[in-house]
């Protein structure tokens, strides 16, 4: 059970997920913070508030269910204003029209500035063999 300062953080990160389910660019970029950093399976980049907006219209992909396995979360303090959370997300998509089921690990960094929470940094890592042998084409 998630104490009430962790409870908060999650309600972030789950608002987040909102946002992109509902693509609503404003909400999600009000709460990304100016060169927050983005990594995943397509890179690594640093992106600002007007960007995040932009990769929320842009996508060609829709999100449409997706749940965290409570299990595996983990939210960790750093001090009252710093806060890191991880998780594993079973994702429901339509990418370019097709339909994408995929599972992942997932972390996030919040940072309280001025009263306002904002995410730093978001990562994503697609679950499967670390070694990506899942996904190696045998010849």
């Amino acid at each position: 059970m998630a104490n009430s300062k962790e409870q908060e953080v999650l309600d972030l990160e789950r608002g987040f997920w909102e946002t992109m389910k509902t693509k609503d660019g404003k909400s999600a970029a009000a709460m990304t913070a100016d060169g927050c950093i983005v990594a995943g399976a397509s890179g690594v980049s640093a992106i600002d508030s007007a960007m995040m907006e932009q990769m929320m219209a842009g996508g060609k992909w829709t999100l449409e269910k997706y749940s965290f396995d409570e299990k595996s979360r983990v939210v960790r303090f750093v001090n009252d204003d710093l806060a890191i959370v991880g998780y594993r997300v079973d994702e429901q998509l339509q990418v370019e029209g097709k339909p994408v089921t995929l599972q992942a690990y997932d972390t996030s960094v919040w940072s309280r500035r001025d009263g306002k929470w904002m995410c730093v940094l978001h990562t994503e890592s697609v679950a499967g063999d670390p070694y990506g042998r899942d996904r190696v084409t045998k010849s």
